[in-house]
Formats: C-alpha cells, structure tokens, sequence
C-alpha cells in the first residue's frame, strides 16, 4: 500500500475499487464453500426476488440502484442458470415479471446458514478496526447524492482559478484588449454600433476623461475581462455599467463576477446610488450574473443600442 499512502486522497477511486475486488473475489469462493453456484454480483437481484414477490426488471432497478440494462444483463445470466423465470405480468400483457424459479427457491433455504456465516465474519472484521465502514459508506452516500465529487471539484477548480484573477485599473496598453474582448462578444451575437465604436476606440475621451472608470481582470497577468462605468447626464443614475466582456477561454474562473463586484465596489467609492445597465435576453449568462449581483429590471428608456431588449438598474446601498 506504499503507493496508496504516497499518492493520498487522489487515488481514492482505485483503492475502493481494489478493496471491492478483493471482497468480490472472496464473494465468488464464498458462494462456492457453500455448494451455491452464483456470481456475486447476482445477489441483489436474488435477494430482492427472494422475498417471493414477482416484479418487473424496472422494478427491480429502481429498489437496488441499478441500471434498467445492468439488471436486464444478470436477468438474462441467472434465466440460462435457471434461477429465474419471465412471464407476462397478468394485469398488463405488455410488461414481462419475473420471479425466483425452483432452483432459486432452494437456494433461498440453501443459502440461510451463508447469511449468518457471512454476518459473523464481517462483524469480527468491524470488531478489528477503529472505523465503522458500513456506516462511513453510508455518511459519504447521502453527502454524494447531495453534491457530487465531480461537481465539488468543478467547485475547487473555480475556487483555485478565481485566486489566480487581479482586478486592476484601466491603463493604455490595455486599450487593444478592452476593444477586442468587447468585439469579439458583440459580433458573436450581433453587430458593431456607432456607440461601440466611439467607446472602443477612444475609451479614455469617451469615458474616462468624462469621469467615468475602466477595470481590467488579468489571469496569469493576461487581460481576459474588462468592465466600465461610464457617467451618465442622467438625474435618475449615476453610471452606467458598459462594456463588460470576457474572454471565452476564461469562462469558469468566476471573472465576471469578480468585475461586477468589483466595478459596484468603485462606483461606491464615487459616492454612486443608482448603477444603470442595457443587455438582451439573448445573453443568459449575463443577465443572470447581473441578478445575482443585485440588478432588477426596470421599464424601458430610450437607447443608442439596437441589440438593447433589456434594461436594469441596482440600488447602492
């Protein structure tokens, strides 16, 4: 196990999976001490069945956690052996049932002193340790079904990624980013306006020069995401959010959520009460991120944007 213990919690997978075998494998002599000629991994199916009641294969999944093919494949194994029949369910002929044949009756009764053997044993096993394993299984089943390992590392990935993510202030030599980020979403979806364009090129006279800011998210010190609050000539808002745009190859690093905070966190310290916004419904991704960031729709205004269906405002508090 030299190699279990240097490797650690990263090959959890191949030593459950060692560990399973080998009991399996001592499943498959058990079974044969005993006079019983079955494959270990029949025995839900067997035991389910050996209650007395018929029941179709989906039945069966669903009541051992099986797939509905998995269960039909040890069907099909434990028909040719003769420990189970199939017949047309009597109260709808379109459904098979199945149920424990002869020979799996007998067997029920054959393998009763199995059970208790089967018991003490592992009982003395769980005498032997500091941990209860039937238990443990049981705590990291119910934490699984929860959130699973897959979706919880998804979770540390974008964790570890986000701390790699600086926000910083607007310079020069990243005005060919900030353009080529913003065009590269509006093009992908819809086209170039004149409003784009006096932004883009010029973003020093068209907002910050007009009191406005410009923040850069850098990845691995790359500019992968921009955001601005332009000022707006407006007795209802302060700012506009514009100009928020991430790079594909940045998505699941939490970038955009990082810059909204980010860029609310400014316009506070501007002394802003009202943040305004214009997006289209296309873009679900953005709209819910500006949801979450606390931005509810309001009735719609007057607009230079053509692609504009959509207007929000958030109140700073």
């Amino acid at each position: 196990m030299d190699f279990f213990n240097h490797i650690g919690k990263m090959a959890l997978g191949s030593r459950l999976r060692m560990l399973t075998e080998k009991i399996t494998e001592d499943a498959a002599q058990i079974y044969k001490l005993y006079d019983i000629d079955m494959q270990p991994k029949w025995f839900p199916v067997f035991y389910v069945l050996s209650k007395g009641e018929e029941k179709t294969i989906t039945a069966i999944a669903r009541e051992i956690g099986h797939s509905h093919p998995s269960v039909s494949k040890i069907i099909s194994e434990m028909s040719k052996k003769g420990f189970v029949t199939e017949k047309k369910d009597e109260t709808d002929g379109r459904r098979n049932v199945v149920c424990l044949s002869e020979i799996g009756m007998q067997v029920t009764h054959q393998i009763e002193d199995q059970y208790v053997d089967v018991a003490s044993a592992i009982d003395e096993i769980a005498a032997q340790t500091r941990n209860d394993l039937w238990k443990a299984i049981e705590e990291w089943e119910f934490v699984l079904e929860q959130k699973t390992l897959l979706r919880r590392v998804q979770e540390q990935k974008k964790l570890r990624e986000s701390s790699q993510v600086r926000i910083v202030d607007y310079r020069r030599e990243y005005q060919l980013a900030f353009r080529n980020l913003n065009q590269e979403w509006i093009s992908a979806y819809f086209k170039m306006e004149e409003s784009d364009f006096k932004a883009l090129d010029d973003p020093e006279g068209y907002i910050l020069n007009k009191g406005g800011k410009i923040l850069v998210a850098l990845y691995k010190e790359e500019p992968l995401g921009v955001c601005a609050l332009i000022k707006m000539d407006d007795p209802d808002y302060d700012f506009e959010l514009a100009k928020m745009a991430v790079s594909p190859k940045a998505q699941g690093k939490s970038i955009g959520w990082l810059l909204g905070q980010a860029i609310i966190s400014k316009a506070k310290e501007l002394g802003a009460s009202k943040i305004y916004l214009e997006s289209n419904t296309i873009l679900k991704p953005a709209i819910n991120l500006y949801h979450k960031l606390g931005f509810q729709k309001v009735a719609g205004r007057i607009t230079p944007y053509e692609r504009c269906n959509i207007q929000m405002e958030l109140i700073i508090k």
